[in-house]
């Protein structure tokens, strides 16, 4: 008889190799600062790099980490870096990388409650954690008649509150018989672009999506809302679904939470909140005044993946009724059928969202908030703040800089006072540089730089380097010009 074989990696072989790869990680942190932030590679370069057949034979991990370090690591751009300040953070820490590790080791799919109870029972108490923790309504509670559910991205969360939205508005008719084409949503110009793809993936289509316009603090008018749900009602339209956001991502405006829940309350609309960054910051008492309103909310959504030392992917996701979202996406086929889930004695969180599958991401999570503790992550997030109100301050100061407005958060919004075209090339020949990465925006057609601060490992030192950077930078652009 031949002999079997076995290409499986041994325990052995894992055991070395896993202390290597977490060697190798926690190098990677303590280092990261010598890459630029920004990859300075061309498109083409790591494809071009790589063979252009699979291997026939098993290759060592050893060469395959080789790989990493020569053609992997160019190309990638280092979020985790203190001198990344682009997009938003999407900062990470050891428990919540160790949580990850363990959720991969265990292989949980964690669909039903009977495929691991764990990972539904973990899910649903840390994220009751949370609501006390940020002092949400307590109807967000599991225990409570809503409830909260670990989503990928606040996108998706977006989209389960649209179908909800759709199917309590039609009484659950559309799912049955197609889509209704009256139905109409309302965001402001500042909303993330999140929702407006959501209306096309439930098919009810971008011409039904109303833009309301802000104010000056780049916030929802609700005397704008009221305005055109009226008129839509008038012209024979179904309003059904308004979002509106603390922290947009342009700016971290604020839209009136309560003023726009009484709107919705009046005109029977769901009312969707997306924080998916500055939500965090609902763990400082100091801030909770940004977030009055939320009991007006039917759903409410943040991602722990944003700054709050989790790693992606993690959004919160919390409804004020969870029996319409179950209704809106629970689908039972004889394979999923069992005894808990008959009795309904328990959650089966794949009717919480659009995938079947999930993940155990509750581990990481839970392993976060065990290591810092309330306070700890209170710390931190005072901590960024502060940087961000010091950055802004000097902003504030200099005769070059203008500052759009005191950060509410994190973020600060800046510029040269040279014009749109002297801060795009600024900008770009930052990035160039690679020594931090910064993105922008454009608001009433004033090009903004944002400094986003929010990485774990980020401290004054980085925030003053990345001053002194910027300034320098644009005045070797000054001095070339003249």
């Amino acid at each position: 008889m031949a002999e079997e074989k076995n290409y499986h990696m041994n325990s052995e072989e894992f055991r070395e190799q896993g202390k290597m790869l977490i060697d190798w990680i926690a190098d990677y942190y303590e280092q990261v600062e010598k890459y630029p932030v920004l990859s300075q590679v061309k498109p083409g370069d790591i494809r071009n790099q790589l063979p252009t057949t699979p291997p026939t034979t098993g290759e060592s991990f050893d060469k395959m980490m080789k790989d990493v370090e020569q053609i992997i690591m160019p190309g990638i751009t280092h979020w985790q870096s203190p001198n990344f300040y682009a997009y938003f953070p999407s900062n990470t820490s050891a428990p919540s990388i160790l949580g990850e590790i363990l959720s991969s080791g265990l292989g949980v799919q964690g669909m039903l409650w009977a495929t691991s109870p764990a990972c539904t029972e973990l899910e649903s108490h840390v994220l009751d954690w949370l609501v006390d923790m940020m002092n949400l309504p307590s109807h967000f509670k599991t225990t409570e008649k809503g409830g909260g559910v670990i989503q990928d991205t606040a996108s998706n969360a977006a989209l389960c509150a649209i179908l909800a939205a759709r199917e309590q508005k039609t009484n659950f008719e559309t799912n049955k018989t197609g889509i209704n084409q009256n139905l109409t949503a309302y965001i402001s110009t500042q909303t993330h672009s999140s929702v407006e793809k959501g209306m096309k993936v439930a098919g009810l289509g971008t011409d039904n999506l109303r833009k309301i316009e802000v104010d000056e603090n780049m916030a929802m008018i609700p005397s704008k809302l009221e305005a055109q749900v009226t008129q839509d009602l008038e012209d024979g339209f179904v309003p059904f679904f308004v979002c509106a956001t603390i922290g947009t991502t342009s700016s971290n405006a604020v839209d009136p939470v309560k003023a726009i829940g009484e709107i919705c309350e009046k005109h029977e609309l769901w009312l969707h909140v997306d924080a998916a960054m500055s939500g965090t910051a609902a763990l400082l008492p100091e801030k909770k005044n940004y977030f009055e309103g939320l009991e007006l909310a039917q759903s409410y959504s943040f991602n722990p993946h944003k700054w709050m030392f989790t790693n992606f992917d993690c959004d919160c996701f919390y409804v004020s009724d969870k029996s319409t979202l179950i209704n809106t996406l629970s689908i039972l086929p004889e394979y999923l059928k069992n005894e808990a889930t008959e009795k309904g004695a328990v959650i089966d969180y794949r009717d919480w969202h659009v995938q079947l599958g999930r993940r155990f991401r509750a581990l990481k999570l839970w392993f976060v908030i065990r290591h810092y503790g309330l306070e700890g992550l209170q710390y931190h997030i005072r901590e960024h703040i502060r940087l961000g109100g010091l950055f802004a301050k000097w902003v504030a100061e200099s005769e070059n800089f203008e500052l759009m407005e005191a950060p509410r958060f994190n973020l600060v919004l800046f510029r040269h006072n040279k014009g749109n075209e002297f801060n795009k090339k600024l900008l770009d020949n930052i990035n160039q540089r690679g020594k931090i990465y910064l993105t922008h925006t454009i608001l009433n057609g004033t090009f903004w730089l944002r400094m986003s601060i929010g990485q774990t490992q980020t401290r004054e030192n980085h925030i003053e380097k990345a001053w002194e950077i910027i300034q320098n930078t644009s005045q070797v652009i000054d001095e070339l010009a003249s």
